[in-house]
């Protein structure tokens, strides 16, 4: 962890919403992607879970088939029970300790740097997954897969930037301040597999 004292006013790049692709004929994404999806496709992967950095696998297997190809497996999946559940809470708890202590500019980076390699070398295989996991178009999984996670990252960095600079007003001879503390322990979210738009 590095020390923020001394450290100068960070101002973290501005957030601009990501740049769709168009995946036009003949173009260069559109021949990323149909590789991708090629390449992909021809995989059967083991899900393991990933707790406290390190994959366990629990042996209790479910296969992860395309929605619109049932008879196609792509993966086994690991399932967790109570007992990882646990394991990852705990891991959580532990990793609060050192993640609360370190500068909002040095957290704010990690989201940043996550963006830029989805914006970049990851986004293909992000988007392919997301057709082949969820049966989405490319253009459904452009926006819902790729997009507008890398605009969820950029943008809520400058959401914490803003909420650190909303201070309270001071009467003269006096310095109010907030001081905002890191979330106390962990958030638990559970995805739906399948969501998809109904246009």
């Amino acid at each position: 962890m590095k020390s923020s004292a001394g450290a100068a006013l960070s101002h973290p790049p501005f957030p601009r919403n990501e740049p769709l692709r168009e995946y036009g004929p003949a173009s260069p994404e559109r021949s990323a992607i149909k590789a991708a999806l090629e390449r992909m496709s021809r995989e059967r992967v083991e899900l393991p879970l990933f707790i406290n950095g390190a994959e366990q696998r629990t042996g209790r297997l479910e296969t992860a088939v395309m929605p619109h190809r049932h008879g196609h497996v792509l993966g086994d999946a690991h399932l967790a029970s109570a007992t990882e559940v646990k394991a990852a809470i705990d891991a959580a708890v532990r990793a609060w300790h050192d993640w609360s202590k370190w500068p909002w500019t040095e957290r704010a980076a990690i989201f940043l740097k996550a963006a830029e390699l989805l914006s970049g070398p990851w986004r293909d295989r992000l988007n392919a997954a997301t057709m082949l996991g969820q049966s989405k178009t490319v253009h459904q999984a452009e926006i819902d897969s790729a997009a507008e996670l890398i605009d969820f990252w950029r943008f809520n960095v400058e959401f914490m930037k803003r909420i650190y600079e909303d201070q309270p007003i001071s009467t003269p001879g006096v310095w109010n301040r907030s001081d905002y503390r890191p979330l106390e322990g962990f958030v638990f979210a559970l995805t739906p597999f399948n969501f998809r738009d109904r246009r």
